[in-house]
């Protein structure tokens, strides 16, 4: 994993799976029955249980620790909460200039919990096996604390970055820092490679994307410390693809809507990418997952560079033995003799 990071030879393809701990799980799901989402992700103890739980089943390249990007949000003066069946809930909005006065610098400690988990899943992990650690890019948490949950079309946070430029640019001047310590400080507790998840930002034609997003995920990216790969990845990205690459990040995400070869073109070869099979393939017959899997090798073409993993997370209800029969395949397949 950490080699494909850096561009360099590997014997076969790394392959790691966005939620690879998660719902499809028995484990999980049995675990969840007793705790709720927020006092799983505030135990380090079980933290570190579901993150290698998951890795160790799964036979993948990396864990990545168990977590949620909206857990900032609490340090900054924010109610989060996840209501089963809708998500996460965060209240108060952002709707004026006069909120984002309102939102707080994160007090130090206040996500301490996240970093012992990283250490306590460190501590489990074998130690050829790399920890991921993560944080939400400064848009995608921008548009949670204004929309107050999901949604489908970000009316909210368009008219709120449209209508008041400077009220923007100050929310993102409370973010940027508060992901950056995020980030360094899963660095610290033993994370060896960090994500920068923009799960939102496919929602932005290019032209905003580089006014409104460009410029502070760049900050951010820049501010980790510069020994540990960061992937940047984002979803609905085909047309931001060389804007994210100038953003920066050492491997660059790619979703399913995009084909591997030409998208790996258009951010250069020099740099490493991540994915991008479609999760929903995962329900399919072994045959098409086998092929479809196949398919995306062959576009990667062997380039050093190339790390194996779906275009967005797992879906819950996803058959745990298909996912690790892609492992198995990715592995099987890429192997170099």
């Amino acid at each position: 994993m950490l080699r494909a990071c850096r561009r360099e030879a590997t014997a076969f393809t790394p392959v790691w799976l966005l939620r690879q701990a998660g719902r499809y799980m028995k484990e999980y799901r049995d675990l969840r029955e007793k705790v709720s989402m927020l006092e799983l992700c505030k135990s380090p103890e079980l933290v570190a249980q579901v993150t290698t739980q998951a890795a160790a089943k799964l036979g993948v390249d990396a864990a990545i620790l168990f977590a949620d990007l909206l857990l900032v949000v609490e340090p900054l003066g924010f109610t989060l909460e996840f209501a089963r069946g809708e998500g996460p809930v965060i209240t108060p909005t952002v709707d004026t200039a006069a909120d984002v006065d309102r939102v707080r610098a994160a007090e130090p400690g206040a996500l301490s919990y996240v970093f012992e988990a990283a250490r306590a899943t460190r501590a489990a992990l074998p130690s050829h096996l790399p920890l991921i650690g993560f944080a939400g890019a400064p848009f995608t948490v921008a548009s949670y604390l204004i929309e107050g949950g999901s949604t489908r079309t970000f009316e909210k946070t368009k008219r709120f970055l449209y209508a008041d430029g400077g009220a923007w640019r100050a929310l993102m001047g409370k973010l940027v820092p508060a992901l950056i310590d995020v980030l360094n400080g899963q660095v610290r507790a033993g994370c060896s490679v960090v994500q920068l998840f923009d799960s939102w930002v496919g929602c932005l034609s290019p032209a905003d994307y580089r006014q409104y997003v460009k410029p502070y995920t760049a900050q951010v990216i820049a501010g980790v410390v510069p020994y540990v790969p960061v992937i940047h990845f984002g979803t609905g990205t085909a047309t931001l693809l060389s804007d994210m690459r100038q953003a920066g990040g050492d491997v660059i995400g790619l979703d399913w809507r995009v084909d591997l070869d030409e998208a790996w073109g258009r951010i250069g070869y020099d740099r490493p990418v991540m994915g991008n099979l479609d999760p929903v393939v995962l329900f399919a017959p072994e045959d098409v997952i086998r092929d479809q899997t196949r398919r995306i090798l062959q576009r990667a073409a062997g380039r050093p560079g190339h790390i194996f993993n779906l275009g967005h997370g797992i879906l819950p209800e996803t058959p745990v033995d298909n996912v690790s029969r892609l492992v198995h395949w990715v592995h099987d397949m890429s192997r170099k003799t």
